[in-house]
């Protein structure tokens, strides 16, 4: 019987091994091993990828910064290269932001094979009791393409309208917004338009684009444990809110580059992916000349064109499903970085060049480099000492919070020997976090992360979040963690400082961090109850 990845590397004992290069093994039985999951793995080199150049591209993306949390190259269906940076891994789900508008777009192209619209039907005729008073003939236009080629006619980004509005109906709110330009014309990014294809995906078949997609698209592919954010409403999001492992990315990569064909049976429209992935409007966005810029290439259906005749869908801070038809090349990305040109400038210096036409000799020294290299990937911990003489005044005792917004009235911290709880009390209870003393602990904790994200909403019935935490004391009197919430992109810092009995908890999310910004949040104060 096939074992599947995970159980496959628990019994060889290399658990621990976070990568594809194994070569210690014939290719033969490494890909039986692992061949449930979808795709197969080779050595680079029996692929045409030099070891090299991608050895090259992680050091890359590590001296700059990049801040990667995955990496998967898939070179003729097969996975060349696999890698995460601890504390994220295999098994987990990472939030796409927008790279899931390209997975809207193809349950619209799934919807259109099925004859239940036409790309050309316009936007109000599906929502009858939802348009306003007076349909300016802007609105009237308005199109499902104008929908997928983000030229829906307005003059700015609808979706800060409808997050923010009273109106807890989003589609009302949509068509409410003013349109300034001809639909069709004007090229604005708008993930609001995305949004109201997915709402169009539900008002049509009575199912969110989650579960409209999951026989379709993602069980065939065996996609599992996908997520979807929602609306007040209980339609998916369609922008941004998809969580799915790195894998299941680079799978979605491979169907593309196969023209929609997955195991001998068509998925998707060959037509389709023609129409999404080639310019269809003039884009905008970067501030580079068009010659070095990926977001001056053209953008299609929720897909944007990319230098090197390659196509992506991307996610804010770095999701990357990257396409290279000529090269039969699909790479994906995880990662929480301010640099996305930055990311996709390493792939084409390193990953594309060590790209060849055919096989090249096995080069067992970059190889082992590489396996190296990938083994040991982890973000870096920061580091501090393990232990404070201020522990025996604070341990387990209690601080009471003076009022604050945060609506928190109880703190306390308890040290173990080898790592700390932290709880919080507020207006919803008790929270926990557990983290490690210089090492991460992997938990769950009901902390909301709605504080961390890009945007505030929320998957359905979820109530506990994934977590990797770890602290250490930056001076005597100062406690400092960092919790990584391993299923989303972002991170917080969180420094509580002791002062003769008071504390002061401060919380830092990583986007300030990333952004050079001060955390909106306030600096929580208080009293040890005596």
């Amino acid at each position: 019987m096939a074992l599947n990845r995970r159980e496959f590397l628990e019994k060889t004992g290399w658990a621990a091994l976070q990568l594809g290069l194994l070569s210690q093994l014939p290719v033969l039985s490494r890909a039986a091993a692992v061949s449930n999951t979808g795709l197969l793995r080779s050595l680079p080199e029996a692929q045409g990828v030099g070891s090299a150049g991608i050895f090259d591209f992680v050091n890359a993306i590590e001296n700059k910064n990049l801040n990667l949390h995955s990496l998967i190259v898939v070179r003729h269906g097969k996975i060349v290269v696999e890698g995460w940076w601890g504390p994220y891994a295999p098994d987990l789900k990472h939030t796409l932001y927008s790279l899931s508008k390209s997975f809207t777009s193809t349950a619209i192209g799934l919807a259109v094979a099925e004859g239940k619209l036409k790309v050309e039907d316009k936007v109000v005729s599906f929502f009858p009791t939802d348009v306003p008073a007076t349909i300016s003939p802007n609105l009237a236009a308005m199109r499902v393409k104008d929908l997928l080629t983000m030229s829906t006619g307005h003059d700015k980004d609808s979706t800060p309208s409808l997050r923010n509005s009273p109106e807890t109906n989003w589609i009302k709110s949509f068509l409410a917004l003013p349109v300034e330009h001809e639909p069709g014309s004007f090229f604005v990014y708008n993930s609001g338009a995305t949004y109201m294809l997915s709402a169009i995906i539900q008002k049509l078949t009575g199912e969110t684009v989650l579960n409209y997609l999951t026989p379709r698209l993602f069980k065939p592919l065996n996609i599992v444990g996908a997520d979807w954010e929602v609306d007040p409403n209980g339609i998916n999001t369609g922008g941004w809110g998809l969580r799915l492992k790195t894998e299941d990315i680079a799978k979605f990569g491979q169907l593309l580059i196969q023209k929609g064909m997955w195991n001998g049976k068509r998925l998707v429209s060959e037509d389709w992916i023609k129409d999404a992935t080639s310019a269809q409007v003039e884009s905008k966005g970067g501030a580079r000349k068009k010659e070095e810029n990926d977001w001056l290439q053209g953008y299609g259906y929720q897909f944007w064109q990319c230098r090197h005749e390659a196509f992506r869908g991307d996610g804010a801070y770095g999701q990357y499903c990257i396409v290279l038809p000529k090269e039969d090349l699909v790479i994906a990305m995880t990662s929480e970085t301010a640099d996305m040109q930055g990311i996709l400038d390493q792939v084409w210096d390193h990953i594309l060049p060590a790209v060849k036409s055919s096989p090249i000799a096995a080069d067992k020294t970059a190889q082992n480099q590489l396996k190296q290299k990938l083994s040991a990937l982890a973000l870096s911990i920061p580091k501090g000492k393990p232990v404070s003489p201020t522990i025996a005044t604070v341990n387990g005792k209690s601080f009471a919070i003076d009022e604050n917004a945060l609506l928190v009235s109880n703190i306390s911290l308890s040290f173990k020997e080898d790592g700390c709880d932290f709880k919080i009390m507020d207006d919803k209870g008790e929270h926990l976090v557990s983290c490690g003393i210089n090492k991460w602990k992997h938990g769950m904790t009901d902390i909301s992360t709605l504080p961390l994200k890009l945007t505030q909403t929320v998957i359905p019935g979820e109530t506990k979040t994934k977590i990797a935490a770890s602290g250490s004391w930056t001076d005597e009197n100062t406690f400092e963690m960092t919790w990584r919430f391993i299923e989303t992109a972002h991170y917080e810092v969180v420094k509580c400082r002791f002062n003769q009995g008071d504390i002061e908890t401060e919380f830092v999310r990583s986007l300030a961090i990333l952004g050079n910004t001060k955390d909106t949040r306030p600096i929580l104060k208080g009293k040890l109850v005596r």
